[in-house]
């Protein structure tokens, strides 16, 4: 398997695996390839990997902007995170994060932001932190990773993509 940057081509396989991905997930409206479609469109995803295998595209995380209101720069959003559900629990997903908070680093960010199960996102250094929330997600399911930044405070705002925009 390897971990590679998305490149011309690769669209369709990446909806497929997201769709595939979050099709018997209870919390999800199953809009996610939809909203990795949107922010492409939009030039706001940063970075957005895969990974491949002899069977072709088996996942993909992508990484957009967010805005914090107290004005703090260079934040981005880890979503979503696909894996095709045959390659699940085999460490697909954690090699994509892995390449994907790397990328982020070379990048000089401030940091990364994720909603998700804190078990799993707390393997990669993500932590809840005081200060720092977005509507409609839950504290609990809401941790930061801090990169090259300070301690973000205020409120998320996430790419207009998340919401069904292109802008």
């Amino acid at each position: 398997m390897i971990i590679r940057p998305e490149r011309q081509g690769d669209e369709g396989a990446i909806a497929r695996v997201t769709e595939d991905a979050f099709r018997n997930v209870d919390y999800s409206d199953k809009t996610e390839h939809l909203i990795v479609a949107r922010l492409r469109a939009a030039g706001a995803l940063v970075v957005s990997l895969v990974a491949e295998d002899s069977e072709g595209i088996i996942g993909h995380v992508g990484f957009s902007p967010v805005t914090l209101s107290s004005g703090e720069s260079g934040w981005f959003c880890l979503a979503p995170l696909s894996v095709a559900p045959e390659r699940q629990g085999q460490g697909v997903g954690s090699r994509l994060v892995q390449e994907g908070l790397a990328a982020l680093d070379r990048l000089s960010a401030s940091g990364c932001v994720v909603a998700g199960d804190p078990d799993y996102y707390g393997r990669f250094g993500f932590r809840h932190l005081e200060g720092l929330s977005a509507a409609g997600i839950p504290d609990e399911y809401f941790t930061v990773l801090r990169l090259h930044g300070g301690t973000p405070s205020g409120i998320v705002g996430f790419h207009p993509g998340f919401d069904g925009e292109n802008a």
